[in-house]
């Protein structure tokens, strides 16, 4: 019987929200059926924007973000629902990652905190609904990202040839598939959160299509260097990050002056160099052979001069989309998290132990019932 579970995804960019409806197939694998976004309001988007980057927060603000976020989320639903013609009940479960409002894996103790109220999905949809999936894997003592990356293995693995997975969401990270050997995961550093930050400075657009403007400018390799001085580019895995670290204030910090004195469009440039860079390094930190393929996914898979950028530095790879091998780049953490969700409600683990660094496999998540779950009668 065909299983369908709704993946729900808030990157770290902040744009919105994924909505992707699947259909278990074969043992972990998967097939897309179609796919919607709901963009975030202007004043919701600023509103995240300053959770994710500000140090105190009011009770009120972050409870109302919340509850908006999780409406917002079983709009995105229902949304998706209309446009497929399906009723709630044929969807065994929604996967939903939630909001990240900041990532904290090297704290004492560590934590990670995701929004947007599970229940309030649960509730309006009436499906039952799997979130929460990082905490258990950081309460193992692991990084609670990347998660993607058992995924990435089951939908993309092959014995033929070596290959990487990259999403470049707010953050880039990276996963090495190679028939053998175990699957190698972590973050790399940033990929649109900066170059995004950066554009909204200086135009009224919420990035740069295509990479146009970074096109227009020149590196500054002076600057690249300095950014590269990062400790966070040297450490070795697991490791994981997020905007909360990547922000205007480290940029602020590493670039300096010349925030004020370079031409802004050589910063974004340079920006977008130090995503290619880091992936570079991060590729070649794993293995002096390259991956014979480059796969990209996340919303960077659409900017054109950053996608151009990465297959110069990558001459012995092939670059290209995950497009090709049957996900479109937008809809593949989506369906990510509607795997983990068929994970966790089959009672298998969906973290990988040598990617996050936990101390064994865990289930993910917890579950919130909706309307259709079946409960057990008194007996006697």
């Amino acid at each position: 019987m065909t299983e369908r579970y709704i993946g729900l995804m808030s990157g770290t960019s902040r744009d919105g929200v994924d909505a992707v409806l699947t259909e278990m197939m074969e043992i972990g694998r998967l097939h897309v059926v179609d796919h919607c976004q709901l963009g975030y309001p202007d004043d919701l988007a600023q509103e995240l924007a300053t959770a994710a980057t500000t140090e105190t927060l009011r009770y009120e603000q972050l409870g109302t973000l919340d509850a908006r976020l999780g409406i917002l989320f079983a709009d995105a639903v229902q949304s998706l629902l209309n446009q497929t013609g399906f009723a709630p009940a044929a969807i065994r479960a929604i996967g939903s990652h939630g909001q990240t409002v900041h990532h904290a894996p090297g704290c004492e103790p560590a934590f990670t905190w995701q929004i947007g109220d599970p229940f309030r999905i649960a509730e309006a949809t009436g499906i039952d609904t799997v979130a929460q999936f990082r905490p258990r894997d950081i309460a193992a003592g692991g990084e609670g990202a990347p998660l993607a990356c058992g995924f990435h293995s089951a939908q993309f693995g092959t014995p033929d040839e070596s290959r990487a997975i990259l999403n470049l969401g707010g953050i880039a990270n990276v996963t090495w598939l190679q028939s053998g050997h175990p699957v190698v995961g972590f973050d790399c550093g940033p990929a649109n959160t900066l170059m995004d930050e950066w554009n909204r400075r200086h135009h009224r657009t919420p990035f740069d299509r295509d990479g146009a403007w970074a096109r227009s400018g020149t590196p500054d390799s002076k600057l690249l260097e300095r950014l590269l001085e990062d400790p966070f580019f040297h450490r070795p895995p697991p490791k994981s990050t997020g905007p909360e670290y990547f922000s205007p204030a480290w940029l602020r910090t590493y670039a300096g002056d010349a925030l004020d004195t370079a031409r802004p469009e050589d910063i974004q440039a340079t920006l977008a160099e130090l995503t290619v860079e880091g992936v570079r390094r991060a590729l070649a930190a794993v293995s002096a052979a390259p991956p014979d393929r480059l796969l990209v996914c996340g919303g960077g898979a659409h900017n054109e001069y950053l996608m151009k950028r990465l297959a110069r530095a990558l001459p012995d790879t092939r670059v290209e989309t995950t497009e090709r091998y049957g996900i479109p780049p937008q809809q593949v953490e989506g369906a990510a998290f509607a795997w983990l969700a068929a994970r966790t409600l089959a009672g298998e683990p969906g973290n990988l132990p040598e990617v996050t660094g936990a101390r064994g496999p865990r289930i993910l998540g917890c579950i919130i019932p909706g309307r259709q779950w079946s409960t057990p009668t008194n007996q006697g």
